[in-house]
């Protein structure tokens, strides 16, 4: 078991690899639509590539959400297999948001020799949903005004 320090080190060598390995910049939040982005996330049991919708207006957030659904098989058929579309989770905070993923399960951060296969996975899929989001980003962003 790691300490909290050692936790933060190796999470900190974790990016640092990553960002070496693939040195480009990523869209993550510059998507110009108001808290929507693009994440990435690791832990001990998985990593994932996210479309994060957390709007704090239910109908704008849900409005975004079913304009990615309505591209769904596009997504899927052309982009990214295995995409989750979960239009209601609960942050610990109690927020409600809505989420877009693609995991890869029995990886973990904490395992150095699951780094290289986390790494192409990244890199594979965020490729995959950026690609996507550039050929249709002016659909998406097209919601009526709240």
């Amino acid at each position: 078991m790691y300490s909290k320090e050692e936790t933060q080190k190796l999470k900190r060598e974790f990016w640092v690899e990553f960002s070496e390995k693939f040195p480009r910049k990523w869209l993550l939040y510059d998507t110009k639509i108001k808290d929507f982005s693009f994440k990435f996330y690791v832990d001990n049991k998985k990593a994932q590539v996210l479309i994060a919708i957390e709007q704090r207006s239910d109908e704008k957030r849900i409005a975004y959400f079913e304009k990615l659904e309505s591209l769904k098989n596009i997504l899927e058929e052309e982009f990214i297999k295995d995409l989750v579309f979960e239009k209601e989770h609960t942050l610990e905070s109690g927020k409600t948001i809505s989420l877009i993923w693609v995991e890869k399960l029995g990886v973990g951060v904490s395992n150095r020799k699951y780094w290289p296969e986390i790494f192409e996975f990244y890199n594979d899929k965020m490729n995959a949903l950026e690609l996507f989001y550039s050929e249709y980003d002016g659909y998406i962003k097209d919601i009526e005004q709240f």
